[in-house]
């Protein structure tokens, strides 16, 4: 299923700290040699300062104890720049890690500033010293400390460009951190920025929409709200657009966000279209089953379609999350969607068959016949469906509602004769008054 995975295009969009949960989740479903993962871990690592973890991971990788001299060299240095800058970021650490001198601060960041300088000779270079600390501890991969110190740098930044840049670091601390509300806000807080923003090209702009929608993705696939999140945000206008400009592999996680949704099928049809213009850029089992099903009604297709779509769903680091219950692993999202995809196949069967053959319908829902069975019966009881199963013959009648075609034709001579009655008055009635004015 290599053919399907997006980590390279995913990777491209995020922040490299963001990239070791999917490389985690590669190597853990054996989607790639074992050494190629730890490979692609040291050359991200390479660009961060978790000196320690890359020797880890070095030493797994060739089976020795002894690591390169550079690997040596990048520890001293890195230990060389925290020392540097924990020196000069700590008049500011000192003073923030006081909670009574905290709440001295107010929402003026003028009078913060103020203060600070007159009453604890803290000035710009501190606070900017601040910023690079924090930056600095999220590279070391303390996560924790750096959203702490990004926020409170952003309490005390005029910098606009600046705490922008904090702001995303923050996110991704969050996220890093699995604070899924907290993220959420920290996403909600920059998509206003960025939707607000005079960015200095559309271009610009454009880049952070895809930014924001990829880096959202580790939200909305683990928050409780997550699924209306991801619909309400991707079919906004602007960041649509941003989608099919540049971004077309992101329509697997919005198509499947729509179709394990139930509250949301309304957005189905909007959806289809979408997947229709962007078929000849992106396509894959999930976006091809919706297209199988609801623009060629091609039942045989849907049905190859969705066996391929299980395997995208449990390859995929987003969509393939594992809870372990007992001796039992379950991909809850895999279980979803497929339920709702068969409901979808079974929906749209029927709105063309009137008498369906149980055992054929089982075929194309990838089940037995007496799971077949047992599915239909239970949408027959919860009213999902006005339906009857013939037992003897093996079949599905559907109950169809006789129309009065006689009735319905006289109804809308009726509404036709109003609306006719409506226009000429409009009509008549100015041409009438105009004519008085004139005399």
């Amino acid at each position: 299923m290599g053919e399907h995975d997006l980590t390279a295009a995913m990777a491209a969009q995020l922040d490299r700290h963001l990239v070791f949960p999917l490389l985690e989740f590669l190597q853990e479903r054996q989607l790639y040699k074992d050494e190629e993962i730890l490979e692609a871990k040291i050359r991200l690592l390479n660009g961060t300062n978790m000196v320690d973890y890359a020797m880890d991971i070095h030493k797994s990788l060739h089976g020795t104890d002894d690591v390169p001299a550079d690997m040596v060299a990048r520890r001293a240095e890195v230990l060389a720049r925290l020392k540097s800058l924990d020196a000069a970021a700590a008049p500011i650490v000192s003073f923030l890690q006081n909670p009574q001198l905290v709440q001295e601060l107010r929402p003026d960041k003028q009078y913060n500033i103020h203060m600070l300088q007159e009453r604890f000779q803290i000035g710009p270079d501190q606070i900017e010293a601040l910023y690079q600390y924090a930056k600095f501890q999220f590279e070391c991969g303390n996560y924790s400390g750096a959203a702490d110190y990004l926020y409170q740098y952003r309490a005390l930044c005029t910098n606009s460009e600046r705490s922008v840049s904090a702001l995303w670091g923050k996110l991704a601390a969050e996220i890093l951190m699995q604070n899924w509300d907290i993220a959420l806000e920290e996403l909600n807080r920059l998509k206003e920025i960025i939707d607000s923003k005079n960015f200095s090209s559309p271009l610009n702009q454009l880049q952070n929409r895809i930014w924001l929608m990829h880096w959202s993705l580790f939200i909305f696939f683990n928050h409780e709200n997550g699924r209306n999140g991801i619909i309400d945000l991707f079919f906004q206008d602007r960041y649509l657009n941003a989608i099919q400009t540049n971004a077309q592999h992101l329509l697997r996680y919005l198509a499947t966000a729509v179709v394990v949704n139930k509250r949301r099928r309304n957005m189905l049809k909007e959806l289809i279209k979408v997947i229709q213009q962007e078929q000849n850029s992106y396509k894959d089992p999930i976006t091809e089953f919706l297209e199988c099903l609801y623009v060629n009604y091609d039942f045989d297709g849907a049905q190859k379609k969705l066996v391929e779509c299980e395997q995208v769903i449990l390859n995929d680091p987003f969509l393939g999350k594992r809870i372990v219950e007992g001796n039992f692993v379950t991909v809850p999202l895999r279980d979803e969607f497929l339920e709702n995809a068969r409901l979808f196949i079974f929906e749209t069967y029927c709105r063309i068959h009137r008498c369906i053959d149980i055992g054929m319908l089982a075929e194309k829902l990838n089940m037995s016949y007496d799971e077949a069975e047992l599915w239909i019966m239970n949408l027959i009881k919860s009213s999902k469906l006005d339906a009857k199963i013939d037992s003897v013959s093996g079949t599905l009648i559907m109950t169809t509602t006789q129309v009065n075609v006689h009735e319905q034709v006289i109804e809308s001579l009726k509404n036709l004769n109003m609306r006719t009655y409506m226009l000429a008055k409009n009509i008549v009635e100015p041409a009438q008054a105009a004519q008085q004015a004139a005399r």
